[in-house]
């Protein structure tokens, strides 16, 4: 257990959850396989995060993955066609709706930032809507302003694919993340609607040239979810220092990745990932941007998370090491939950 409350930038759990899938897990009960659940949420000291609703391909491809001499290439999924992705978005989210109802006040939808802190303070987990991929958006924005209705706060452009909005990053290493064009007309005019509307703008998993489409429109600050730094693991993932220069100028966030091989400087898909690197790792992001602009995007449910953290219930291990390497009660506070609360402050309006 750790006295540490946490917020999280990023998890993927709604995919797996008992009310959208069959097969999904109570999420209610405690589980031992995946990263989340309530209960391992609360031995780890969550007290909410970004819920991620996305569209899976209908078709992926069987053999994605690329292995070269000294790294890996993941070939594209398709695009997924918009009719499909809003049926899955929709699915994704009346199921988190249904989640919170039989939670029985255990969670709550939040929708600004006093919402999330009247659920800190009251012990109920706080669940803020994201969207991590526009492919479900029509191009008069009509769902957007009704996800927006129904407590959408963040969405990110792309995934890891292009779509009618922009080009996600493949993911690959070692590669810079400069890979092909940025924004489209539409995903232009995406950003000057989540502008409006008040909806942050997640640059996780958009190519570099989109990133800088972004920082060239966007008045809001400079938002990555879950990602960590290029200089030290050079996979497309991952943000160039002048990237992070930019998030820290606009007074942003980057939600470090727990996802092992964007920590590791080999980039290897290796669990035994020792706590000592990943907290120079922040350190190193730490010293870029500032100990105000870095927080917690865990990416549970999402990808493999080092062994000695594991899962949700792991997370005082993270903040024991960091503990012993020097930071403070206040710089933990701001990675945990401070950051994220003021970076919404800044992002988030009262309506449209």
């Amino acid at each position: 257990m750790t006295d540490t409350e946490i917020f999280d930038g990023h998890n993927d759990a709604v995919q797996f959850i008992a009310e959208y899938t069959s097969s999904g897990r109570d999420f209610l009960m405690r589980s031992e396989t995946g990263h989340l659940d309530l209960p391992r949420a609360r031995e780890g000291g969550l007290v909410g995060g970004l819920f991620a609703l996305h569209a899976a391909p209908e078709h992926p491809p069987e053999n994605d993955l690329i292995i070269t001499g000294n790294g890996y290439e993941v070939i594209y999924a398709e695009t997924v066609d918009p009719f499909c992705a809003r049926r899955q978005i929709e699915a994704q989210r009346l199921a988190l709706e249904r989640l919170i109802r039989r939670s029985d006040g255990r969670m709550r939808l939040a929708v600004d930032v006093d919402e999330i802190a009247a659920a800190r303070a009251e012990g109920a987990f706080a669940v803020v809507l994201h969207m991590e991929g526009a492919e479900a958006l029509d191009g008069e924005f009509e769902y957007l302003h009704r996800l927006y209705d129904a407590g959408l706060r963040s969405l990110g452009p792309v995934w890891s694919r292009p779509n009618n909005f922009g080009y996600g990053v493949p993911f690959a290493y070692p590669r810079s993340p400069d890979t092909g064009p940025g924004l489209t007309e539409s995903g232009k005019e995406l950003v000057r609607t989540c502008n409006r509307l008040g909806i942050m703008i997640d640059l996780a998993h958009l190519n570099e040239r989109g990133f800088w489409d972004v920082a060239a429109l966007s008045d809001a600050p400079l938002v990555v979810t879950h990602a960590c730094a290029h200089a030290i693991c050079p996979s497309t993932r991952n943000l160039t220092d002048r990237q992070l220069d930019a998030i820290r100028d606009t007074d942003g966030v980057i939600g470090f990745n727990l996802s092992v091989n964007d920590i590791r400087a080999d980039g290897h898909l290796n669990d035994d990932t020792p706590l000592d690197d990943i907290v120079r790792h922040i350190d190193y992001l730490i010293d870029r941007v500032g100990e105000d602009r870095v927080a917690l995007g865990s990416d549970f449910d999402g990808a493999v998370m080092p062994r000695g953290i594991k899962d949700a219930s792991g997370l005082p291990h993270l903040f024991d090491a960091m503990r012993k390497c020097g930071f403070d009660r206040e710089s933990l506070s701001k990675f945990a939950f401070d950051n994220w609360l003021r970076v919404f402050g800044l992002t988030w309006k009262s309506g449209p």
